[in-house]
């Protein structure tokens, strides 16, 4: 059996039993590959001839742009002769610095036939990352959009640079090559020897919740071949629409506008906007036939302030990742369309690891069970099984989805799989059924008067007040009680901060919450991010701490729980 026939036989086994979770889990075997190229071995061979579309890109003002199959397959053959002609080489690290648009996806079917590492990285990315990004990950050609040529100016190293978008030799950025003229090479590529399957094929930057970004190594296996759990956990079909919410640059876009689609065989569909409208965003799911949506969180909120009842789109799966999402914005989504938002998890350095597939019993709260191909368990601070604690991953074998290592930082590497398991640094309990549920990170975990307290859970209550847009719940230290819960809040568009809303939101949490869980002071204030979108709490309890011991105020006005009798 070719590594080609063993992919597909993997692939359509999940396929069939899409809506059978204990037969998809228990008898899913990962294929055992040696040599495998995704793009050359799979994509070309299921582009064949195929005119289905492929990639559907539909822009603000109405103008789209669809490419089938057989074309993108064609065109990235293309590309990938040029950046040979470029220089690139097997090995060679890529920097990818481009929005959606089509020449994203042939750049990286082209990176993936030409064996090179591709190193995708987001267009919000400062000066300073940028280097970091070019120096830690040995970059050696930079693909980027011409109007953001600027950033490179100055910046140390020797690398190729390649501009797409160039409105002609004019607007070419100076000592820049113009990705137009791979439309003058021949597009038939010929690969320079085999790929092995553990090659390495691509090199991610973490968001930084907690510290400087990791570097995330995958190989040809693990994200291409990995993937097969995200498709599953979506519940993608040949032939779907999917719609994944996500930027460039990132492992979610990787995830579910790459790999995880073209896996099924379904039509990536991506829609481009200078700033998110909910009504635009509906409008344009309805308009286009969308059957699958993976959003975040965050859209997810801004989605339910609209009566989704006004609109009957064609949606059949609907998932949300990123962040764990609170249970009233789920809620609401059903009682509007009678579908359930399916939650699932994984990192940067995995595929989905756990999930709700299609078809399941979903329990609310949970982020779902184990998926094919990963074995998982909860291990406490010496490392033994718990109910709650520490996700992680059994090692023998190690499963296919799973990143080769964090580049240039052995250190970090072993520390994560150390006793047998990879260790995810993310906190959750486990009820007798085997559905997971998210805690947070371990870092953000913290006691107040010995009591463990999740900020997500109290996250969760406080988003749910109809004016509270996002918050942050970090430890504030407290002389009785060492720490207490203390609430980062954004609020909704139109609505301003007062000590009447203060007291509003304290007497909504007391009603919702444990007496031991109460959340004590509140401040508002936009929250701090990572240009991935994710809360820095790490920053928000540094402040907190650094306030304490100064004795000082933060950026608001902190209200505090006794000032406001029950």
């Amino acid at each position: 059996m070719t590594p080609t026939q063993r992919f597909l036989q993997a692939r359509d086994f999940l396929l069939q039993h899409r809506l059978d979770y204990e037969t998809a889990y228990c008898d899913y075997r990962a294929p055992q590959l040696d040599r495998f190229n995704w793009a050359l071995d799979y994509f070309d061979q299921m582009a064949k001839d195929n005119g289905a579309p492929a990639l559907w890109v539909v822009e603000e003002d109405g103008s789209e742009h669809k490419v089938s199959f057989a074309d993108m397959a064609a065109r990235s053959s293309q590309v990938a002769e040029y950046l040979r002609l470029c220089g690139v080489n097997r090995g060679d690290r890529v920097l990818l610095m481009l929005p959606n648009r089509v020449e994203l996806w042939e750049t990286m079917l082209a990176g993936i036939k030409l064996g090179a590492v591709l190193v995708p990285t987001t267009m919000l990315v400062s000066r300073a990352d940028l280097q970091d990004r070019l120096e830690r990950g040995q970059v050696r050609h930079v693909v980027a959009l011409a109007s953001e040529a600027h950033k490179f100016e100055g910046m140390a190293g020797s690398f190729t640079r390649i501009a797409v978008g160039c409105q002609g030799a004019a607007s070419k950025p100076e000592g820049w090559r113009d990705f137009e003229d791979s439309r003058g090479v021949l597009s038939v590529f010929s690969p320079q020897g085999d790929t092995r399957a553990t090659d390495p094929l691509l090199l991610y930057f973490t968001s930084g919740t907690t510290a400087k970004p990791k570097l995330v190594l995958h190989s040809h296996q693990s994200y291409p071949v990995g993937h097969l759990s995200t498709m599953y956990w979506i519940g993608l079909q040949p032939g779907d629409v999917h719609w994944n919410i996500s930027s460039p640059g990132w492992a979610k876009h990787a995830w579910s506008c790459f790999f995880a689609p073209w896996n099924a065989g379904a039509t990536i569909f991506v829609y481009n906007y200078e700033r998110f409208s909910s009504r635009a965003a509906l409008d344009t799911i309805v308009r286009c036939g969308v059957t699958s949506l993976c959003a975040p969180p965050t859209v997810w909120r801004m989605m339910i302030k609209e009566d989704l009842s006004a609109w009957r789109p064609p949606l059949r799966e609907l998932v949300g990742a990123g962040e764990p999402l609170n249970p009233e914005v789920i809620e609401q989504v059903e009682q509007a369309w009678g579908i359930r938002i399916r939650d699932g998890f994984g990192q940067s350095e995995s595929t989905c690891q756990i999930g709700n597939p299609p078809g399941q019993p979903v329990k609310p709260g949970s982020m779902g069970r184990p998926l094919p191909g990963y074995r998982v368990q909860l291990l406490d601070i010496d490392d033994q099984p718990a109910e709650e604690g520490e996700i992680a991953l059994a090692l023998d074998p190690a499963p296919l989805g799973l990143m080769l290592c964090y580049e240039g930082d052995e250190e970090k590497t072993a520390a994560v799989m150390r006793a047998g398991h990879y260790h995810t640094g993310d906190t959750a309990t486990v009820d007798g059924d085997g559905y997971y549920f998210y805690v947070g990170r371990n870092d953000d975990v913290f006691k107040s008067s010995d009591y463990r307290i999740s900020p997500f859970e109290l996250e969760s209550v406080l988003i749910e007040h109809e004016d509270v847009l996002e918050a942050a719940i970090v430890p504030s230290p407290d002389p009785l009680r060492l720490s207490v819960p203390k609430a980062f809040i954004t609020l909704r568009q139109g609505v301003a901060p007062s000590r009447e809303l203060a007291g509003a939101l304290f007497a909504f949490a007391r009603e919702r919450l444990a007496p031991y869980k109460r959340i004590r002071r509140i401040e508002f204030r936009e929250l701090p991010k990572t240009i991935s979108g994710k809360i820095r709490r790490v920053e928000l309890r540094r402040e907190e701490a650094g306030r304490a011991a100064a004795d000082g105020q933060g950026q608001g006005v902190e209200y505090r729980e006794e000032e406001f009798p029950a």
